[in-house]
């Protein structure tokens, strides 16, 4: 009976450059929302429903879609790519960081809502008491807000961290899918199916799986508790 030979190497590179995209991403994007939901729940701007809009875009839009806007935004002929191409010798597009900047988009807005929703159920007479015995707004963010808000940054990064893992067409689309260098699992899995390679398929499958489902599982526990 033949033994089913399998290339360890071939199976873990895309987990490890998945995990590694999503982490990087997800401390990225947690960040990002923070920061700006904290700032968005103060504002009474006019302008505030249309930056909301325009925050919450990437949720609707087809993931190609986003990968498109961001071939173009990061392309070697866009400002930003030309900078970063003089910055770090080496083009945005097709790299593992391109992967990261689209995780960071596309998961964005699950962080953004989440923590809106989080800020906006804090008892904000806390909030006004602190500033009456002359606390600046920075320390009421540190030692009032934020602590209060925890649960929900814990929320929204996991889920940030499960988009990032899981993202596919705008990854495609700015990175690529070079094995060892910008190929992540989701892509993987895409070039295996099509290849007729079932058996590393269904290894890379499971092993989303089973990371996307204790990822839920801590969402849900952190949830209840």
């Amino acid at each position: 009976m033949n033994m089913i030979q399998i290339d360890w190497a071939q199976l873990w590179n895309p987990i490890r450059l998945s995990l590694q995209v999503a982490l990087i991403a997800s401390i990225l994007g947690t960040l990002f929302g923070v920061a700006l939901a904290w700032r968005m729940t103060r504002s009474s701007a006019k302008g505030k429903v249309l930056l909301e809009t325009l925050f919450l875009l990437p949720l609707v839009l087809p993931p190609t879609v986003v990968g498109f806007l961001l071939l173009v935004a990061l392309g070697r002929r866009s400002w930003i790519g030309q900078f970063a191409e003089w910055l770090f010798s080496a083009p945005i597009i097709f790299s593992w960081g391109a992967a990261v900047i689209a995780s960071v988009v596309v998961s964005f807005p699950l962080v953004y809502q989440t923590m809106k929703t989080g800020f906006r159920a804090i008892d904000h007479h806390l909030a006004d008491a602190a500033r009456s015995i002359g606390a600046s707004e920075w320390q009421v963010f540190r030692y009032i807000t934020l602590p209060l808000a925890f649960p929900s940054v814990i929320t929204a990064y996991i889920l940030s961290f499960a988009r990032s893992l899981g993202e596919f067409g705008a990854t495609l689309m700015v990175a690529g899918n070079i094995p060892g260098k910008t190929q992540t699992v989701p892509t993987a899995i895409f070039v295996a199916v099509d290849s007729g390679n079932m058996m590393m398929a269904w290894l890379w499958t499971i092993s989303m799986v089973v990371i996307s489902f204790l990822l839920l599982l801590l969402t849900g526990r952190q949830r209840t508790s």
